[in-house]
């Protein structure tokens, strides 16, 4: 099996932007025979620093699965209105207009590949509900709008983000899983099939809004059952107080064991954990996305070492199958 790999949440560059350090990570990258593709962030363009260099640097071969979330937690820093699901009409459309600059570089790559090269564009229900008021009307009407571009064969998808919950702050705080699985069914019984939507379960988000190992495979259920799952990213969480912070959406490496050497010994995402999700996916090997999120620390850990997790993260997948 192959897999879409995070890999901007494992780069050597966090803080700033150096070129031969982010080549010399491709390269590394490249060279690991398991990895699909990209999840690939997008924050306003194609590449947050370089188009042309990303351009140069991706392997011909490799595939994408583009991720709004960084672009979206940015603007709302700016702008806590500012959302696909936002009530307020002036945030709803600068969300759309950021979709539309998302399309134009999903346009952008295809078009520099010569082929449909992007799988999928995950999109999150923003705005933060403990912040500013949003609803499934104003999703859905979004929504309706998206759906009249040219996405150059890529599937829109929701990425569930952990929903607002009494109890706990938020990370993100977006829509309720029930709510958007709800709309994707509604919306999907009269799509063209090449218009169909899905859902992709992140197992971090979803273990941080429900507080339990199981909240992900519990999640993966409820949009299996509604006909709705696309994909699952691996990306893992703790309420352990290390250097990731307890209860962060910070990408931690899986738990650390005796054959996983490069992790992190209190996460919750253990090897067990992973594998009673994937068991829980009929037709695995179809699901259109699968793969893995983590985070490296310390941020200045060295290019060899970041893909020493990579790789120990990916073979836990790979012992699955």
């Amino acid at each position: 099996m192959k897999y879409y790999v995070g890999a901007y949440a494992a780069s050597p560059n966090q803080t700033g932007w150096d070129q031969q350090l982010e080549t010399a990570y491709y390269n590394e990258l490249k060279q690991l025979s398991n990895i699909k593709g990209l999840e690939h962030p997008f924050l306003g363009k194609l590449h947050i620093h370089d188009d042309n260099w990303f351009l140069a640097n991706i392997a011909p071969q490799w595939d994408y699965v583009f991720t709004c979330i960084p672009g979206i937690m940015n603007a709302l820093g700016q702008n806590p209105q500012f959302g696909l699901a936002s009530t307020d009409e002036t945030g709803r459309q600068a969300a759309l207009s950021f979709m539309q600059q998302a399309c134009e570089a999903i346009a952008r790559l295809t078009h520099h590949l010569g082929r449909q090269a992007v799988t999928a564009i995950q999109i999150q229900t923003a705005p933060a509900r403990n912040k500013a008021d949003s609803s499934v009307q104003a999703l859905e009407q979004s929504l309706h709008t998206m759906l009249q571009w040219d996405w150059q064969g890529a599937k829109i998808v929701i990425e569930h983000c952990d929903a607002l919950m009494p109890g706990h702050e938020p990370s993100k705080g977006f829509l309720a899983l029930q709510d958007e699985l709800a709309l994707l069914m509604r919306l999907n019984e009269q799509a063209a099939p090449q218009q169909k939507l899905g859902m992709v379960i992140n197992w971090g988000r979803s273990v941080f809004e429900s507080r339990q190992v199981d909240g992900a495979r519990q999640h993966i259920l409820a949009a299996q059952d509604a006909g709705l799952l696309s994909g699952v990213m691996f990306s893992g969480v703790s309420d352990k107080d290390s250097e990731y912070g307890a209860w962060r959406d910070s990408h931690q490496p899986p738990q650390s064991s005796e054959q996983v050497k490069h992790g992190e010994p209190g996460s919750w995402m253990s090897e067990q954990a992973i594998h009673q999700c994937l068991a829980a996916i009929d037709n695995l090997k179809q699901l259109p996305v699968l793969g893995a999120k983590i985070g490296i620390r310390p941020h200045q850990a060295p290019v060899e070492l970041r893909v020493a997790y990579i790789r120990d993260m990916l073979a836990i997948l790979d012992r699955f199958f």
